[in-house]
């Protein structure tokens, strides 16, 4: 999320029509930051300077397939909630990739407007929750710890 909160959301597909078309819906239709690229590698290269929420992806793409591409998306930012986007009805490579990915969602081309933009609502709702239980773990990490060092300076005070 940028510094007002809004989410940002990254758009990889090869076929240009495509590509503008999910973009220019999300644009007309939510508030996200929207990023579109039609090369996964110049992709990567633009996430290294912005981190984003949500990443959508086609699944064959010159250079590097979508589960090649969101491995690499996931290892940047492991809490980023992932979508492959595909023309081809692969019910194994649905399973690789939810498997190997965490994928939060497999979506056949052509899509429903509508649907996508729940998906991405949800997607973008478990990417909070998610990084609430993150925050929520560090704090009681935190906690424990000054319990231990308050336990350990009462126990050298009486022993």
């Amino acid at each position: 999320m940028d510094g007002n909160g809004v989410p940002t959301i990254l758009i990889v597909d090869d076929e240009e029509i495509v590509l503008k078309s999910v973009r220019n819906y999300l644009l007309l239709e939510t508030d996200y930051n929207i990023l579109g690229y039609g090369n996964p590698v110049e992709a990567l290269a633009a996430i290294e300077k912005q981190e984003i929420d949500l990443a959508i992806s086609d699944y064959l793409m010159p250079q590097m397939n979508g589960i090649e591409f969101l491995l690499k998306v996931k290892e940047m930012y492991p809490t980023a909630t992932r979508i492959i986007l595909t023309a081809y009805a692969d019910k194994e490579n649905a399973i690789k990739a939810i498997n190997e990915l965490g994928l939060f969602q497999y979506i056949e081309k052509p899509w429903d407007n509508d649907q996508l933009k729940m998906v991405i609502r949800n997607g973008l709702e478990r990417r909070m929750l998610m990084k609430k239980l993150e925050e929520t773990i560090r704090e009681f990490e935190r906690s424990q710890k000054d319990l231990q060092h308050i336990h350990t300076r009462i126990l050298k005070t009486f022993v």
